[in-house]
């Protein structure tokens, strides 16, 4: 059974790289164009990856990964915020509402699988 990621981001240029990258990794891909489309995504079955851009229309990121962290089903789901605000405050502000990661953009490609696979691996 492949692994499945849901791509949440507004910018079509980034959903189409992401889309590429992590089928190329393996996974099975969804993707959600804004916050809304990913909160919708809570009623169906949680992804085994999540790809979260921050600054979105309907609900930024912030808001979509504390709402899926309040949802149990989606507990075990890995959550990468991907976003070009890098301060400190918003890297923590992430991650205290329940991100495993916080990548700034842009980013290695690369460098993105392996802190993918690496996360996952040590869940």
């Amino acid at each position: 059974m492949a692994r499945r990621v849901l791509i949440v981001d507004d910018e079509p240029n980034i959903v189409m790289s992401l889309e590429f990258l992590m089928k190329k990794a393996g996974f099975e891909v969804t993707v959600a164009r804004n916050g809304r489309e990913a909160l919708d995504a809570l009623a169906g079955p949680p992804p085994d990856l999540l790809l979260l851009d921050v600054m979105m229309p309907e609900f930024d990121g912030y808001e979509v990964c504390e709402r899926i962290r309040a949802d149990p089903a989606w507990a075990s789901t890995t959550i990468f915020m991907l976003t070009a605000r890098g301060r400190d405050s918003e890297r923590d502000r992430g991650l205290a509402l329940g991100a495993d990661a916080y990548v700034t953009k842009p980013f290695s490609t690369r460098e993105l699988v392996a802190q993918i696979e690496a996360v996952m691996a040590s869940k």
